[in-house]
């Protein structure tokens, strides 16, 4: 999934980012309320985890402004303020989720997954094609008996094409969705990590490439 971590402090938001990655997850950042906007109007973003105490434009303007604009990220708000009425304020200008300062990194994991999970296009909990089974929630995944031991990037990419359901995932949206916005448009990475995780998924194959188009499982 494709993250956007709007926060301000930016120590904070590297560490948030670092870790998100460690999951698996593609993230952007954005350092002010502007920024945030200008990255949500650019990119589709599973979840935008949204401080609400930005510079340039405060994140309650920015979450009325992604709700005005039908943007379907869902979005999940942090705050140091952690009372019952901020919680109901944040709530009301659209968020999704809310997430009081300090929080513990394991939790936000889990609430985005939650939210991820509420998209428009709801996907069951493990994603199953045939003796392959991948567990998004757990970050495992096994063929048969055999747990496969994939990096971030080769499971998330599994992760895509099973979401997928057999659609030709063309390689400039696989780059989009489980890289960011740093990544080079012109790397082979994309290939590079298909033929990683062909080779770890074993025989029978599991992934096709359709020449020109991209994959598809």
């Amino acid at each position: 999934m494709r993250i956007l971590v709007a926060e301000d402090h930016r120590r904070l938001a590297t560490v948030v980012a670092d870790g998100l990655r460690r999951e698996g997850m593609a993230v952007d950042l954005a350092f002010d309320g502007v920024d945030a906007l200008a990255h949500a109007a650019l990119n589709r973003y599973d979840v935008i985890v949204l401080d609400r105490d930005l510079p340039r434009l405060h994140g309650d303007e920015v979450c009325r402004k992604l709700v005005d604009d039908g943007c379907e990220s869902r979005v999940l708000m942090l705050t140091a303020a952690s009372t019952i009425k901020d919680r109901v304020d944040g709530l009301g200008l659209g968020a999704d989720d809310y997430l009081p300062k300090p929080f513990d990194f394991a939790e936000l994991v889990a609430r985005i997954r939650a939210l991820a999970r509420r998209s428009s296009t709801s996907l069951p909990p493990t994603l199953i094609h045939g003796d392959l089974h991948l567990d998004p929630s757990r970050h495992s995944a096994h063929r048969g008996e055999r747990v496969l031991e994939l990096s971030p990037k080769e499971f998330a990419v599994l992760e895509y094409l099973l979401a997928a359901g057999g659609r030709v995932v063309p390689a400039e949206e696989l780059l989009a969705r489980v890289w960011d916005e740093e990544a080079n448009p012109f790397t082979t990475t994309v290939k590079t990590t298909i033929s990683r995780l062909r080779a770890k998924l074993g025989d029978p194959p599991v992934i096709e490439t359709l020449r020109e188009s991209g994959y598809r499982i």
